[in-house]
């Protein structure tokens, strides 16, 4: 068997933020993390600019832009207010993210289908702009198909279920899910979409969807940070690379 492509890592920065605005100071500092994360071995740098504010900032965005030589994949709503943020700064990528203010996070993904006819009017200009334009959505058939219409360029699939299942214990629903993420891949795919994945994923859970032939990338960032805390940050990062990479071969 031939050995998989690389698979890209995107480390999503999100939660150092949480921890300096816990305190409202001027650290841990998200710009110093991503290019930590650079020099372990990430491939993209990930933000959420939540129409809140929660934890990453206008002020970070530009200064990420500023500093990074990785590309930034900017996570966003599908908001006038965020659309203009992404024209102003031209990340490399935007995701565009379903957001409630009452959760705590990301709950599930995108209703493509629901809302075909505002998405594509949303990712017309950021696609004219030069910018990948990515759908946060679930395996569903309709919601893969419905942005495939819309003009994404990428989906990445949600794998919070699965992670969730996994550390529940409850593995034959775990397994069922596994199975309907590698059937969304494959028809992802096969409609020309760029496929990546993320949500909860973890070293436990990452190889079975690292393994995946037509995942092109992992966007994976709350794990990591908390790992950080006994590890370090490159060492957290690096290790998830190892089982990635490990995966794919």
């Amino acid at each position: 068997m031939q050995p998989l492509g690389k698979l890209r890592l995107g480390v999503n920065i999100d939660h150092v933020a949480t921890v300096r605005n816990a305190r409202g100071s001027a650290y841990p500092d998200p710009v110093r993390a991503a290019k930590l994360a650079e020099d372990a071995g990430a491939d993209g740098i990930t933000a959420h600019l939540r129409e809140d504010r929660r934890h990453i900032s206008d002020r970070d965005i530009e200064a990420l832009m500023a500093a990074l030589t990785l590309p930034l994949n900017l996570e966003i709503a599908a908001t006038a207010e965020m659309q203009a943020i992404a024209l102003r700064h031209l990340p490399h990528a935007v995701c565009i993210v379903p957001e409630n203010r009452q959760e705590v996070t990301t709950e599930g993904g995108l209703d493509v289908a629901g809302q075909e006819a505002r998405l594509a009017d949303f990712i017309g200009p950021l696609a004219e702009a030069g910018i990948r334009v990515s759908l946060f959505i679930g395996h569903e058939a309709e919601q893969i198909e419905a942005a495939a219409r819309v003009g994404a360029a990428v989906v990445e699939l949600h794998t919070g279920a699965y992670c969730d299942f996994h550390y529940a214990g409850e593995a034959e629903r775990r397994d069922a899910e596994l199975a309907q993420l590698a059937e969304g891949v494959r028809r992802a795919h096969a409609l020309g979409l760029e496929v990546h994945a993320g949500h909860g994923l973890t070293y436990d859970t990452v190889k079975p969807v690292a393994a995946f032939p037509d995942v092109m990338e992992l966007n994976i960032g709350h794990f990591l940070i908390g790992e950080a805390i006994f590890t370090g940050l490159a060492a957290s990062i690096a290790e998830m690379r190892r089982l990635m990479d490990e995966a794919r071969a």
